[in-house]
């Protein structure tokens, strides 16, 4: 059964409910004639973490094996769900990576794991990543098309003062001779990232942005001196950290020009995982706004003392110390984390690196059977559809829809990110161009619950019909529900089927519904749906 058919048959057989929802309409302008912001042709990225399978939380241990050290790089659908996005980016760090040595000759000391230390950093010795391990990872890497982020020690060397600050300037033999193998067995790294959350205050250690920034010049004179020979350099990033204006200041005043390619913050809005409240603060469109302060004041300081960096989401994941299950690991974080891709990117963030790949609860991956999440389908989907240059978007309706839109990858036209928090109401859409006043969508079309009965009809009667033969005459749909209805369902819904791995372990296709262009655009409450536009006029997508 085709996808037309599948979204025909869920319409018709939710008839009775649909009658029964509130219906609003919403008028949205896209200005296809100006390029908001841009991102990295690489926008979404996913980590893969340090934290070995004895780090717990809330009387639960979520993260199995999925470390760096020790994932199951073998398995069939871990190779397949990275190479579903042709290049997926993949930053290699965490809490633990500033007590990671690495297993080169020069190496004085035992190369072991981490293990269970009381008076350790987060509770766990130093641990040493094996240049075996590090060659697998790599083979791995690009047998799979990975684009790679390595976050380097920014610990080593240096001393802990009794107020928590690490002290003295950072010992860079390790880490040269770990990258200078690197260089010698041609593994692409496309950039290294120094430290984590070794900013402003830090969680569990930090250092003086000062320091900071003398040792990020020394890493950048050891990357120019290695790469040399080499045709590319990587990018150099940093701080992998939480954003306090005063110190991201003083970095970028210290290192100058030429030395910081990316300044990397670290974002967990939803607080804990274990907060009661998490359900509650994703589907709020306030709570959900209130860390676009945070983007803007990192934009300010770029523009204002380091224009030649770029503002990267180092990590991400929504609720710290592992995640909710059931919440981060369901449908209803699909709502914070594609609202956030869309938020970040209207703020010129370059890349967006969720935690994890696979691990703890926010994994995309299941960390046991690797079976994609929902947030996994998100990500696909806003990767093959969405495009690095960000249009603006205007809206007349309520704050419960949000919107954006990007140029289409690697086509023509637009895509419309619609997000519908709300879980009474479902929304009719009127598209605009206002670059030039056309509207996109019939003006017959009236937002009154009365006449709803008219118009559903009118939209089922095109969801099967073909596509014109030049490829004008329609638009795609993509409309994402959970399983059952339930929020906190584990199964993603794609215009009204289930998306399961295939008998032959295969990740689905993400086939869209065709539908006539003139056609009313309906939202269902608490859904989200992406809306390609192939034929909209956007002269900056060009």
């Amino acid at each position: 059964m085709g996808s037309q058919h599948l979204v025909l048959c869920f319409l018709l057989a939710c008839f009775p409910s649909i009658l029964a929802q509130e219906i609003a309409g919403a008028n949205l302008g896209v200005n296809g004639g100006h390029v908001l912001a841009e991102t990295d042709e690489n926008y979404v990225c996913a980590t893969i973490d340090w934290w070995p399978h004895n780090k717990c939380n809330y009387d639960e241990c979520p993260w199995g094996y999925s470390s760096i050290m020790n994932l199951n790089l073998s398995h069939p659908l871990l190779a397949k769900a990275v190479q579903a996005f042709t290049h997926l980016r993949v930053r290699l760090g965490g809490s633990l990576e500033d007590q990671v040595v690495y297993d080169v000759p020069s190496l004085k000391i035992p190369c072991h794991p981490f293990w269970k230390q009381h008076d350790g950093l987060f509770g766990f010795s130093r641990g040493c990543l094996h240049i075996g391990r590090w060659d697998a990872l790599n083979d791995f890497f690009s047998k799979t098309g990975a684009v790679i982020t390595f976050g380097i020690n920014a610990l080593y060397g240096r001393k802990k003062s009794k107020n928590g600050v690490w002290v003295g300037p950072w010992d860079s033999s390790n880490a040269y001779d770990f990258i200078k193998y690197t260089v010698s067995k041609g593994y692409h790294i496309d950039s290294w990232e120094f430290g984590n959350e070794l900013s402003g205050s830090g969680v569990g250690a930090s250092v003086e942005a000062t320091q900071y920034g003398k040792d990020l010049i020394k890493l950048n004179g050891i990357i120019n001196d290695l790469y040399k020979k080499s045709p590319s350099k990587p990018l150099l990033l940093a701080p992998g950290g939480f954003f306090s204006e005063k110190w991201f200041t003083e970095l970028l005043k210290v290192t100058g020009p030429g030395v910081l390619n990316g300044l990397t913050q670290h974002i967990y809005n939803l607080g804990a995982g274990n907060d009661p409240n998490l359900k509650k603060k994703i589907m709020d469109p306030h709570y959900l706004s209130k860390i676009s302060e945070t983007f803007s004041a990192l934009n300010k300081i770029i523009h204002e003392h380091g224009p030649w960096a770029h503002a990267w989401v180092g990590e991400a994941g929504g609720a710290y110390n592992s995640g909710g299950h059931l919440v981060s690991d369901a449908f209803i974080d699909s709502f914070w984390y594609l609202d956030q891709l869309g938020l970040a990117a209207t703020y010129n963030t370059k890349v967006y690196c969720r935690q994890t790949l696979i691990g703890g609860n926010y994994g995309l991956l299941d960390k046991t059977t690797f079976v994609p999440n929902p947030d996994y389908y998100s990500a696909l989907l806003w990767n093959r559809l969405m495009g690095k240059k960000v249009l603006s978007v205007d809206k007349a309706t309520s704050p419960y829809l949000r919107s954006y839109a990007h140029c289409t990858k690697g086509r023509a036209g637009i895509t419309l990110l619609l997000i519908n928090l709300s879980k009474k109401t479902s929304f009719i859409v009127k598209l605009q161009n206002t670059m030039n006043k056309d509207l996109h969508i019939s003006d017959d079309i009236i937002f009154k619950e009365a006449s709803f009965t008219r118009g559903l009809k009118r939209t089922v009667s095109w969801v099967g019909s073909k596509a014109s033969s030049n490829g004008q005459l329609h638009r795609e749909e993509y409309h994402l529900s959970p399983k059952e209805g339930r929020l906190q369902s584990q199964t993603m819904v794609l215009n009204g089927k289930p998306l399961q791995i295939s008998e032959h372990g295969d990740i689905p296709s993400l086939e869209p519904a065709l539908v006539h262009v003139y056609s009313p655009l309906y939202i269902s409450p608490s859904s989200i749906s992406f809306i390609v536009f192939p034929n909209f006029d956007a002269p900056a997508c060009k």
